[in-house]
């Protein structure tokens, strides 16, 4: 090779975007999977159009051996390869040829060989059980960039083809799946081959198969479509609410996008080992188990709602992601967000009566509080490596990009949002959109310059806290960056700003174009105190004075701060009950964040958080028991409480709800109350309510010793596992021994991920390391261990710290990059609350960390810093804490003395 070519050759190094000069759009696919030795062979056939004349071919691949690659051009010339260069690095293959290809169609033939990894990427091993034998399964998943590490291919969502994939050495047993349905099938000894139909046009990332042991039922909508449900064998009962789900939301979706499905089938599974929630790969979505299975014994109604949430968020992305795929990652969000917010949309349509969008101010709260950190990221965020997109999952790109298309659906109306929707998927199906392509349609069909208002949410990192004040009958507003860890931020927004005074009935809503502003609401004053007619002199002064309430609904993307005076009435207003509890929701998790920032004192979160002790709305209660969960483990790192007046202080704010509730279900139970007993209940054990565990623990024992029996049921058992879990420890092990024995003994997948949830809760640091272990030998699958990190004791955080500094190698080598391992560096690193452990965890990764985690790593110590600080502010307040909570206690009750360690 000349110098010349080794130049070109080096100008593919280093650069993670494939070079334009070919283009693929059609690939005929045959996997022959060896499922007794973990292996594969490919062969991948591409019609391929030369748009330059060049010697170089570059693609993607990795972990595959290519052992023949031949390229046949249109005058059906043979042409080899003189060199085949693969680039680990970049993911890239390079196929170099003697004399430049010309321009024009050819044929691209790569026969390759693979791995089954057990890293839950590309094509993969899985296990199943057959008659309590494990065997083995193969299963794919390329989202987001790993379609190559199965065969060879351009592997960016913009270079899409058709494909036409063949799946052969099936054991007969076995059923195999792709995107398409069967258009032959071959029948040789004892194996078989499969072939499917030819799909249109998609993404890589979007291709799937599955080669396991399944039963299935099926349905069909009024449309033609075949839609199955493939479970476990012997449990494909257990697909029905799904199946139902998947009908319904189809025909929802097709007349809300003015587009019907455009597959002959679709396809959902059940995979027992599979890392995400589930993955809507074109025409077969798969799940991880818990999502799709519904069980009657043993999926609480908390079940119920995740599964509708997540098989909505599948089928909706048939439409968003799959038919109109985002130009590149950096417009993941335009998948994600739209997903999720289609998928309350749908559920709400279903379902009217869960109230869905109260609870996705729950999706909104976990979008701002990732935002407020420095190390948060743009929603349209810079992707330079495929590998690093993982990082980009988050609370970003799903809570606040779905947020923001809340947010802008309630300023543009719902029509004009509808039918702006279905005009881009007219326009952009089967192709690539970027977010300017959706902002221009939307400016088209509403005349509103669209661009110009959203851009500057999606394209700078954070959003704007608004400080409200009154002087005289004109509103006061000042916009900034909202960080937790009190930083002046930069930033400046567009922001639809909506506000009532005294009433719901008085509202106006504008823009907020500029740092301040302002506004005359003195028609607001006149309208409340004419109306208002009171009989004394003391109501009076209430009825010229009537409560201001910014953001209402709580659907703008900001927090709101408000002068003493506005806060006065605001408080009064939530004595009086004149509040949505949507607007509740998002005065108390503003009063928090403001709080965990340094703008608050922990004396004024504490008497909001008093006022909302009668509430049994789910939404409103659901926050409150969060905001306690969060400020008692603050208290308790921050000042010293020998005798659990703090813990009082929480128990009493919701033990008058548990009462109303009662531990048994009711006949005639709604939904949302069936939910919020069990959220209560969970509470009452955390917090040491004496009473709880003590009849929990009891319950428990009965239904170790009878699983029949019907004292135990479902919408309890988290709070009785707390229960067992507060009181075990390496002394009295029982309550540990009977927890892993029912997680080994479960047959329900709901019953082992909610065992295993409280596995490692214990405050004994032995108990502790011991359920820590247990994530290392092979009785946990590696997809549920984030059940086990996510609820690891306080007392057990050092404990958690040391397990994983002397078992990274092992974690990092078995885990990998993947989001199980995000959330091991999440869960076990941000619980901690001091500057010194932020030191000690830099210094610990500092010759560790790489590029695949080191946004989530940042975040994590970032937490620690943000508590730290807090800390510092709690302390100057300490002496006056614990009176002010006796003082707000009204009924002291006993709780569970646990010995210090």
């Amino acid at each position: 090779m000349n110098q010349n070519e080794e130049q070109k050759l080096d100008d593919f190094k280093g650069h993670h975007r494939l070079p334009k000069f070919a283009i693929p759009h059609r690939y005929d696919l045959t996997l022959k999977p060896n499922l007794e030795l973990c292996e594969f062979s490919g062969a991948v056939i591409v019609d391929v159009s030369i748009l330059e004349s060049t010697r170089f071919l570059v693609l993607n691949s990795i972990d595959l051996v290519i052992n023949e690659s031949y390229f046949r051009d249109s005058n059906n010339n043979k042409v080899v390869p003189s060199e085949i260069v693969v680039d680990n690095d970049v993911e890239m293959l390079v196929l170099v040829f003697g004399e430049p290809l010309s321009v024009g169609d050819g044929v691209l033939v790569i026969n390759f060989t693979g791995v089954l990894n057990e890293h839950f990427k590309g094509f993969y091993k899985g296990t199943y059980f057959d008659g309590g034998v494990r065997k083995n399964m193969a299963m794919t998943n390329f989202e987001p960039a790993d379609a190559r590490r199965c065969f060879p291919c351009w592997d960016e969502p913009a270079l899409k083809a058709t494909f036409k994939i063949t799946v052969g050495n099936v054991p007969l047993e076995l059923t195999a799946l792709s995107n398409m349905p069967v258009s032959e099938e071959i029948i040789n000894g004892d194996f078989k081959t499969l072939c499917f139909e030819e799909s249109p046009i998609m993404s890589t990332y979007l291709v799937a198969v599955v080669v396991g042991l399944f039963d299935y039922i099926e349905e069909t909508t009024p449309n033609g479509i075949r839609v199955r449900s493939y479970c476990p064998v012997g449990k494909s009962e257990k697909g029905k609410l799904a199946l139902s789900i998947s009908v319904k939301s189809l025909e929802f979706y097709t007349k809300y996008f003015s587009m019907p499905y455009t597959l002959p089938k679709l396809d959902m599974v059940g995979v027992p080992d599979f890392l995400a929630g589930a993955m809507e790969n074109y025409g077969l979505i798969t799940f991880r188990e818990t999502e799709l299975l519904h069980d009657d014994l043993h999926s609480a109604s908390s079940n119920t709602q995740r599964l509708l949430i997540v098989v909505t968020h599948e089928v909706g992305h048939q439409w968003f992601g799959n038919l109109v795929t985002m130009e590149w990652w950096t417009h993941l969000w335009l998948n994600e967000g739209f997903a999720t917010w289609v998928s309350y949309l749908a559920t709400d349509s279903l379902f009217p009566e869960w109230r869905v969008w109260t609870q996705f101010l729950e999706e909104t709260a976990d979008g701002l509080q990732l935002d407020s950190l420095e190390q948060s990221h743009p929603v349209e965020v810079e992707v330079h490596n495929a590998s690093s997109v993982l990082e980009i999952f988050d609370s970003i790109s799903y809570q606040k990009g779905s947020s923001l298309i809340r947010m802008l659906k309630e300023y543009l109306g719902d029509d004009i949002f509808q039918k702006s929707i279905s005009s881009y998927m007219k326009k952009y199906a089967y192709q690539n959109a970027k977010t300017e392509d959706l902002w221009s349609v939307l400016s088209e069909e509403s005349g509103v310059e669209v661009n110009k208002l959203m851009d500057v949410w999606t394209k700078q990192t954070g959003y704007p806290i608004i400080y409200v004040k009154l002087e005289d009958y004109t509103l006061q507003f000042e916009q900034t960056r909202f960080m937790s860890l009190g930083l002046q931020g930069e930033g400046q927004w567009i922001i639809p700003i909506t506000l009532s005074a005294g009433s719901y009935n008085n509202h106006k809503k504008f823009l907020l174009e500029t740092k301040v502003g302002k506004l005359d609401v003195s028609e607001f004053y006149h309208s409340y105190s004419s109306s208002s007619q009171p009989n004394d002199k003391k109501n009076q002064e209430v009825a010229e004075k009537p409560w201001v309430k910014v953001n209402i609904g709580h659907t703008g993307f900001y927090r709101v701060k408000y002068d003493s005076v506005l806060t006065a009435r605001l408080l009064k207003a939530i004595e009086d009950k004149c509040f949505s509890p949507e607007d509740k929701f998002g005065i108390l998790d503003d009063t928090y964040a403001l709080c965990e920032a340094g703008e608050e004192s922990i004396l004024s979160l504490l008497s909001l958080m008093n006022l909302y002790r009668e509430d049994l709305d789910y939404i409103v209660l659901t926050r409150l028991i969060n905001a306690c969960y969060n400020t008692a483990k603050i208290l308790k790192d921050a000042i010293y409480d020998p005798w659990n007046h703090l813990s009082q202080f929480f128990i009493d704010l919701i033990v008058s709800s548990a009462e109303k509730l009662g531990l048994e279900p009711v006949p005639g139970d709604g939904h949302l109350n069936t939910m919020l007993r069990e959220e209560v209940f969970k509470a009452l054990a955390t917090f040491g309510h004496k009473e709880t565990i003590v009849e929990l623990k009891n319950r428990f024992q009965t239904y170790i010793n009878d699983k029949n029996t019907s004292i135990f049921p479902v919408g309890i058992r988290k709070a009785a596992y707390i229960s067992v879990m507060k009181t075990a420890s390496a002394v009295d092990r029982s309550g540990f021994d009977s927890l892993l024995k029912l997680y080994r003994e479960a047959d329900a997948v709901q019953e082992k991920a909610r065992t295993l949830s409280y596995i490692a809760s214990s405050p004994d640091p032995e108990l502790v390391k011991e359920a820590l272990d247990l994530m290392l030998t092979n009785e946990i699958r590696e997809q549920d261990t984030v059940y086990v990190t996510a609820r690891i004791s306080l007392e057990g955080r050092e404990t958690a710290w040391i397990w994983l500094k002397e078992n990274w190698d092992v974690i990092q080598k078995r885990w990998g990059q993947g989001m199980v391992f995000h959330r091991f560096i999440r869960d076990i690193v941000a619980p901690f609350s001091s500057h010194e452990m932020a030191v000690e965890v830099e210094e610990f990764f500092s010759s560790r960390v790489t590029p695949s985690f080191v946004r989530i790593l940042k975040q994590s110590i970032e937490h620690i810093r943000i508590k730290a600080r807090w800390i510092e502010k709690i302390r100057q307040e300490e002496s006056l804490i614990p009176k002010f909570t006796r003082g707000l206690t009204r009924t002291p009750t006993e709780t569970l003395q646990l010995d210090p360690k």
